[in-house]
């Protein structure tokens, strides 16, 4: 009685299997030697065919003028990152040219801030904390414009979402 049911969950979860995946010959010669012996399974297998014809033959209507939004909205998208992909190049040319004027003015910088360091008695501590401040605000300056970029890009969203 156990082999026998344990027969008829193999048989169903091959007729599952063979459906989606598909099973190898083997399987295959054992299911329908299986389903030509057991009414139960070949009913199951049958209901499970007329179940997925249903289904492919069924017809799924969908909003009107859903296929002309998606485009815009597609079409929307694509403009929008046309447009920002020269300022996104830009802001990257920036901060290259940025880096390199950095790097080969940091000894004149570093010279410039201990003489006048030295000149106004300011404390050693004031004008390296202003050369690393020097160092700093460039890349300041490009997180600011890519958090207000990010915000405005919020705010479109929001714009286009009152649309649908």
């Amino acid at each position: 009685m156990k082999s026998n049911n344990i027969a008829h969950q193999r048989a169903l979860q091959l007729i599952a299997q063979a459906r989606v995946e598909g099973i190898p010959d083997t399987e295959r010669n054992w299911l329908r030697a299986h389903l030509e012996e057991c009414d139960f399974c070949a009913e199951h297998a049958r209901r499970t065919d007329r179940a997925l014809r249903m289904l492919r033959t069924a017809t799924i209507s969908l909003p009107e003028g859903l296929a002309s939004r998606t485009q815009f909205r597609v079409r929307l998208r694509a403009q929008e990152l046309r447009e920002r992909e020269p300022r996104r190049r830009a802001l990257w040319l920036a901060c290259v040219l940025s880096w390199i004027f950095g790097v080969a003015s940091a000894p004149y910088v570093w010279s410039l801030f201990q003489w006048l360091g030295q000149r106004t008695g300011v404390p050693k501590l004031v004008w390296e904390v202003g050369f690393g401040l020097w160092w700093s605000i460039p890349a300041l300056f490009a997180v600011a414009v890519l958090l207000m970029e990010s915000s405005r890009k919020g705010e479109q969203a929001d714009w286009i979402n009152l649309g649908s």
